[in-house]
């Protein structure tokens, strides 16, 4: 599986962005995406997670309400949409994905990785 992720950029606060990940090379198994964030000085973050099957998706607490993701039909496409967006939401966006079935809730389960791309909130 090949991920790569775009859509960062600079906004202000309050703004909004829509993150892509595009995802290549596909397995014949299902997969999960999550979208993980690291700001500078800080631990990596798993910040929002989309299951294979479209349920039970899950957000951390800090973007519950103002980042929602989805994806496209062919499945070849995870959005990660951000509302409301705060200085502290600036951080190097990642969009990952496992194969296996492990829980999608958990960081280290994550076995493919995409570049990052930047999200900058500041006024």
């Amino acid at each position: 599986v090949q991920l790569q992720a775009s859509g960062g950029g600079l906004v202000q606060p309050g703004g909004s962005l829509r993150l892509s990940c595009a995802v290549s090379g596909r397995p014949i198994s299902p997969y999960d995406v999550g979208w993980v964030r690291q700001a500078a000085g800080k631990e990596r973050e798993l910040v929002a997670v989309l299951p294979w099957r479209g349920d039970r998706r899950w957000f951390v607490e800090s973007v519950k309400g103002r980042f929602t993701i989805s994806r496209s039909a062919a499945k070849d496409t995870v959005w990660l949409t951000m509302n409301s967006l705060k200085p502290e939401d600036t951080a190097v966006y990642s969009c990952a994905a496992k194969t296996d079935s492990s829980s999608p809730y958990t960081l280290s389960n994550y076995n493919y990785w995409g570049q990052g791309t930047q999200v900058t909130v500041s006024s």
